[in-house]
């Protein structure tokens, strides 16, 4: 990777490039009898049209970063008001030790957003904490981003035990219906505090499909922003929030 992760953000990073194509055509063929191998070769080629080329993935875990500093590479805002304050720290518990991007600012919708992402069609994920907040008590990830008031958010919110995906205009949040239901907002989901959690979407032109602790909950259309942008991480209020393992990737 080009930066390094901008200065020695994680050493430790992985990068994986993986011939999704090719994986997928693999396992349907494998997945159809010899007599049926016209049928498999169709089936394989409709896949890899699909995919449209090889996954690359990245995962940033912090852990060679300045403890008590803001990471580098990111820009470390808010959407409305207040004193978002994200800094690296050690923590014991942390999936990839010893380092965590923490927030424990507060403001409307605390915002780190990473820069030299530029991600249509692809995923997000990342392993949260909630340790603390009586207003809120929250976690998300963002992808499409234009700026810290333009971008897309699935969060899950310990004090409501909920899962719920927004689009974010012009500063304006708006929470986004599920494919197949009417009315309602969002998932509910046991978000248990000081607990650390899975938090994923897959995005593909107007499809999101979210995922909560390695198990798909609910899927939404919207196409209000449809053009690549950053990906990043997202809180709310006061919310004090424990992040690892970002990991993001492109198909291209």
């Amino acid at each position: 990777m080009g930066d390094n992760w901008s200065g020695g953000m994680s050493q430790t990073t992985s990068m994986a490039r993986i011939s999704m194509a090719g994986r997928l055509m693999m396992c349907t063929i494998a997945g159809f009898p010899s007599r049926s191998s016209l049928r498999a070769r169709l089936v394989a080629t409709v896949l890899i049209l699909s995919v449209g080329g090889n996954a690359v993935a990245e995962t940033l875990n912090f852990d060679n970063a300045p403890v008590g500093m803001p990471p580098e590479g990111w820009t470390l805002t808010m959407t409305g008001k207040g004193e978002p304050k994200w800094t690296v720290e050690a923590e014991p518990s942390a999936p990839s030790k010893p380092n965590v991007l923490k927030q424990s600012g507060r403001a409307t919708f605390p915002v780190a957003i990473r820069r030299d992402t530029a991600i249509r069609n692809g995923f997000v994920e990342v392993k949260f904490k909630a340790v603390s907040g009586s207003e809120d008590r929250a976690a998300g990830i963002i992808w499409r981003a234009r700026d810290a008031d333009n971008y897309y958010v699935v969060r899950a919110n310990a004090l409501e035990d909920n899962v719920v995906l927004y689009k974010t205009i012009k500063g304006i949040r708006t929470s986004l219906g599920i494919v197949g239901r009417k009315g309602g907002y969002g998932v509910s989901a046991p978000v248990t505090s000081g607990q650390w959690h899975v938090l994923r979407c897959d995005f593909a032109g107007g499809r999101f499909k979210v995922s909560y602790d390695g198990k798909p909950i609910f899927e939404v259309e919207d196409a209000t922003i449809v053009d690549a942008g950053m990906i990043g991480l997202w809180t709310k209020a006061d919310s004090v929030t424990l992040f690892d393992d970002l990991t993001y990737g492109e198909i291209k």
